[in-house]
């Protein structure tokens, strides 16, 4: 596993998530969201984002967190794994909720309100984006190593092994 995308609705922990596998595995890790927002709530151009996307894609070794369905495919035909956080839309709602006014380092500012505007796009992520993405996942079902979790409980569970496995495997050394 050398390079890995994390993906899922906002609020679904992908960020978190990601940090965590990068701490075990010491893989480099890069936010989308740090990358296309600004610390004044504007972002870059279209443009921009993807020379710096693939920029990353060409690199040896990455964990490329966030959504970006835009993105999808680009990253799919470049990783060899992806995680997908398929958790229900309300766990999603509170993951966004739970983290209003705290920093976070994937993110340039720090959100002090659940932004009503945004709540409805998590909303439509379901209807709009996840059937877009169930498609891709279908299709690349033969020529990447997918993994999904459906509760916050598997992917710990999940970072938990490998943190176990790499331990196992230093101690053997």
């Amino acid at each position: 596993m050398k390079k890995k995308i994390v993906i899922g609705p906002s609020g679904s922990g992908k960020s978190e998530f990601s940090r965590k596998l990068h701490n075990i595995l010491n893989i480099p890790l890069y936010s989308l969201d740090n990358i296309w927002w600004k610390k004044d709530k504007t972002h870059i151009t279209r443009d921009e984002f993807d020379i710096k996307l693939n920029e990353l894609l060409n690199l040896d070794e990455w964990i490329i967190d966030g959504d970006y369905s835009r993105t999808y495919e680009a990253r799919m035909k470049m990783c060899d794994t992806i995680i997908f956080l398929d958790y229900p839309l309300d766990v999603c709602l509170k993951g966004v909720e739970s983290r209003i006014g705290k920093n976070r380092p994937d993110m340039p500012w720090v959100e002090n309100q659940f932004d009503p505007e945004f709540r409805e796009w998590i909303i439509n992520w379901f209807n709009n984006k996840l059937p877009v993405l169930k498609i891709l996942l279908d299709k690349y079902k033969d020529k990447k190593n997918i993994i999904i979790f459906k509760s916050r409980n598997e992917a710990e569970d999940f970072l938990n092994k490998i943190c176990n496995q790499k331990c196992d495997n230093i101690e053997k050394s």
